[in-house]
């Protein structure tokens, strides 16, 4: 069966919106209050929305077949892999706000919401250019492939806000605060409503992911078109992008040689989109899993034996 062409029925689509939702609730219910996450407590909610991730692939296999299963964990893994990348930029914005660490789960938590809304515009907009606009996957695959050579070669990425132009504008037309006001992201001074330096950071984060946004869905759009497998892969992983960043905020040094392993996917997807618009035809999908294990697990076993190596330098100079 091909992914891309297997009908998701209008309940699937309901059923599914349901579970994010209450996924949702239940993860702002358990974050009421303003506290600082713990390593175990980012380790448990991590393991919850792996299991989630892996558990719905079942559900694609058993209900649909594994053709469509191996294209959602194909997605899944590669948008995984992804925010990776989301989290350490986030990590710069907080740094740059000094946003205190209690305040941070609530950032990005509104944060996933417009993640989310803004990757399903693009889902559906980048499938139906591929479907309508015959050039449509030679434009997206060359853009992934400059998009991978841009992450290979490039440094600390620029994440200045103020020189974000959506950044500007908002504090141009906004009155803001320069303070956090115990969390809130308005507060009302002198009778006039104002926005505080909270919402500027997650004006400046949602501002940031939408670059994310459109490298990650034409990437995932060049393993399947099919909008449904596309959504449900990138709804689990975007979700658990919170409870990562916690994770892995303190950890990143050791991952440096990763940026490398996801350039190349993003090349890979790149040329992906191109061949499947050449007689060569669209690759096989377990060839796509394999080359998003194999890259994600030698560019992290590199990381890891290179931040080692660094370390027993030091430790012998």
């Amino acid at each position: 069966m091909d992914p891309g062409m297997f009908p998701a029925p209008l309940w699937a689509w309901a059923a599914i919106g349901a579970v994010i939702a209450v996924m949702l609730a239940v993860d702002v219910l358990s974050h009421r209050d303003n506290h600082v996450i713990e390593l175990r407590e980012a380790l448990i909610w991590s393991a919850v929305w792996i299991a989630a991730g892996l558990a719905f692939g079942l559900i694609v296999w058993v209900g649909w077949g594994g053709e469509p299963a191996v294209a959602y964990y194909s997605g899944y893994l590669l948008e995984k892999a992804l925010s990776v990348d989301n989290v350490f930029v986030f990590a710069l914005l907080f740094g740059y706000f000094r946003v205190p660490e209690e305040y941070q789960h609530k950032v990005l938590f509104w944060g996933v919401i417009g993640a989310l809304a803004f990757r399903l515009v693009f889902i559906f907009a980048g499938a139906e250019l591929l479907h309508r606009l015959a050039f449509a996957g030679f434009v997206l695959g060359a853009f992934l492939i400059w998009t991978g050579w841009r992450l290979a070669v490039r440094g600390e990425p620029d994440v200045d806000p103020d020189r974000n132009v959506v950044v500007r504008f908002f504090r141009r037309v906004v009155p803001t605060e320069q303070r956090y006001h115990d969390g809130r992201f308005t507060v009302r001074v002198d009778g006039r409503r104002r926005a505080t330096l909270l919402l500027v950071a997650l004006v400046a984060i949602e501002a940031t992911d939408v670059v994310f946004a459109i490298d990650s869905v034409a990437a995932i759009l060049a393993i399947t078109t099919n909008t449904f497998l596309v959504w449900t892969a990138t709804a689990f992983a975007v979700l658990g992008l919170r409870s990562l960043y916690f994770c892995l905020a303190g950890l990143l040094r050791h991952f440096g040689h990763l940026r490398y392993g996801l350039a190349v996917l993003l090349a890979f997807a790149g040329t992906k989109l191109i061949l499947a618009e050449t007689p060569v035809g669209t690759l096989p999908l377990w060839l796509t899993l394999l080359v998003v294990v194999v890259t994600l697990s030698v560019s992290i076993g590199w990381s890891v034996l290179s931040a080692r190596r660094d370390r027993r330098r030091h430790a012998g100079g």
